[in-house]
Parts: structure tokens; C-alpha cells; sequence
């Protein structure tokens, strides 16, 4: 009976480290240390009693007793009606911009319209352009309209800031989609619109889960013209909301309540990611490689 004798790995046979994989290993956990420790600190802060908070040096290892469920119960139920606020607004945003961003996307890629170029480059500096510089100007239209304290001033500038971004990104979704699918059905029988919702839609969902995601979390996380167009307390968004907690006296910081605040905040947008994770990395990766 032989024996054969198996060849021994060139990492045994060498006797020498393979140090690029180790690099590797140790830039993946360094990176991984580096984005979720914030996010783990904020979360440990919200589950620390104000004692702990205070202490110095910092406790990064908290005991049983030096933990506490308070700061989620001083937010009371009260809470949820920001997060209702911020839900509404941001998915009405997100539907709007996608509805009209969609049709103008596909248009600009399937049709020949004059001044085609120049449409694009206008697209293209308004998505670069700082939303921000638009404040005072939306501030005198929402007063000259009287829509203060009005989910509408929230929702038509978001749908605007996002819609150039999500012409662009969709355009260059559908500039991937092979026409001869279209012309196809076309002969099919199917009419623009049944071709439209029953051929194209499907192919670019992945596209626009990504783009409404991205929508959703801007409307979601905006802060300014939340501050600024809704002054009733029943009518603030989250950011506001946690920018309005205050302590027990001028000089008090409650970290401990706007953890807890930020955390319960954030909850939903991780549950979404989580929900349409397969979604988001196909509209990532769409058109990446071409077949």
C-alpha cells in the first residue's frame, strides 16, 4: 500500500508569515472599530446613569448598577409623535421625488429633446449646489404663502433638493436597460404605459430603492429648515425634537436623554437599511459590469 505524500502549504513549506493578509485582517477591524464606536458609544451613553456619565475618567465598561432603562422613559410616549412627523415627511418626499424623478430620468435617456446637454448641466449644478444658500429664499416664499407650521414647507423643498440627484442617478440606471427589451414589447402588443410598469419598473426597482433611500435619510436627518418652518412642538421632526431637550437647569447637558433620543431616532433608518439591504447593494452594483 502507497502512500502519497501531500504537498505542504507554501505558507508551512516557506516557514514565513503571510504579513499582506494579516495587514488586511488589521485594517478590516480598525476600520470596522472606527465606524461603529461612535455609534456604540452613543448607545452605551443612553443605558448609562447621569453618575456614570459625569464620572472621569470615562467608564467605557459599565457594571449592572451603573446602567439604567430612565433616559428612554424620560422621552415618554410623546416621543413617537416626532418620529410619526419625521416618517410622514420623509417618506411623502421620497415618494414624490421618486414619481416625478423616475419619468424625467427615463425621458432624458430614451428621447431626443433639444437642448439636451444644457437640461443636464442645469440638473448638475443644482445637485451641487448648497442647499443651505436656499434658506432665506424658501423662508420669504413659506411666509408669503402662509404655509408655517405646515408639513407642505417641509416636503416640497426636500422633494426639490433631492430630485436632481435622483434624475442623475436614475438616468444613468436606465442608460444601462438594453432597448431591444422595450422595442420587444413593443411588438408584443404592450403600450408605453403597460411596458413602463410591467418591463422597466422592475428592472430599475433595485435603482430606486437605492435612490429612495438616500432621499429618505436626507428629509429624515435635515435639521434647518425644519427649525425654521415649524414652530409647534406637535409638528417637530426628530433632529428638532432632540435639539429641544433640555436639563434641569441652563447649565445641565441630559447627554443621557439625547442619547437615548438619537438611538431611538436612528432605530428606524437601521431597520430600513436592514429591510432593503439586497435591494440597495443591486442599485449599487447596477451597470457595474456589462454583459
Amino acid at each position: 500500500m502507497s502512500v502519497t505524500n501531500q504537498p505542504a502549504p507554501e505558507s508551512q513549506a516557506s516557514g514565513k508569515i503571510n504579513y499582506s493578509k494579516i495587514a488586511l485582517w488589521v485594517g478590516v477591524v480598525l476600520t470596522i472599530i472606527f465606524c461603529l464606536a461612535p455609534v456604540m458609544w452613543q448607545l452605551l451613553t443612553s443605558f448609562k446613569t447621569n453618575e456614570a456619565i459625569s464620572t472621569i475618567p470615562n467608564i467605557y465598561f459599565p457594571s449592572p448598577d451603573q446602567l439604567t432603562w430612565d433616559h428612554y422613559g424620560s422621552l415618554g410616549w410623546g416621543f413617537l409623535r416626532y418620529v410619526f412627523n419625521s416618517a410622514f415627511v420623509s417618506l411623502t418626499s421620497t415618494v414624490l421625488c421618486l414619481g416625478v424623478g423616475a419619468p424625467a430620468a427615463y425621458t432624458l435617456t430614451r428621447l431626443k429633446i433639444p437642448g439636451e446637454n444644457i437640461i443636464l448641466v442645469f440638473i448638475l449644478v443644482i445637485s451641487l449646489f448648497p442647499y443651505v444658500l436656499l434658506f432665506l429664499g424658501l423662508l420669504e416664499i413659506v411666509k408669503a404663502l402662509g404655509l408655517g407650521n405646515n408639513y407642505i414647507a417641509l416636503i416640497i423643498p426636500y422633494t426639490a433638493i433631492n430630485l436632481p440627484l435622483t434624475i442623475l442617478v436614475l438616468r444613468s440606471f436606465f442608460q444601462q436597460l438594453p432597448k431591444d427589451l422595450e422595442d420587444s414589447a413593443k411588438i408584443d402588443g404592450y403600450s408605453t404605459l403597460e411596458m413602463l410598469l410591467q418591463i422597466v419598473l422592475p428592472m430599475t426597482l433595485p435603482a430606486l430603492v437605492t435612490t429612495g433611500i438616500l432621499t429618505f435619510i436626507f428629509a429624515w436627518n435635515e435639521f434647518i429648515f425644519a427649525l425654521t418652518f415649524i414652530t409647534r412642538e406637535e409638528m417637530y421632526t426628530i433632529p428638532v425634537a432632540v435639539a429641544q431637550i433640555g436639563g434641569a437647569s441652563v447649565f445641565e447637558i441630559p447627554y443621557g436623554p439625547i442619547a437615548a433620543a438619537t438611538v431611538t431616532g436612528t432605530i428606524p433608518l437601521v431597520i430600513l437599511v436592514l429591510i432593503f439591504q439586497r435591494r440597495i447593494v443591486q442599485g449599487i452594483t447596477a451597470g457595474a459590469v456589462k454583459g
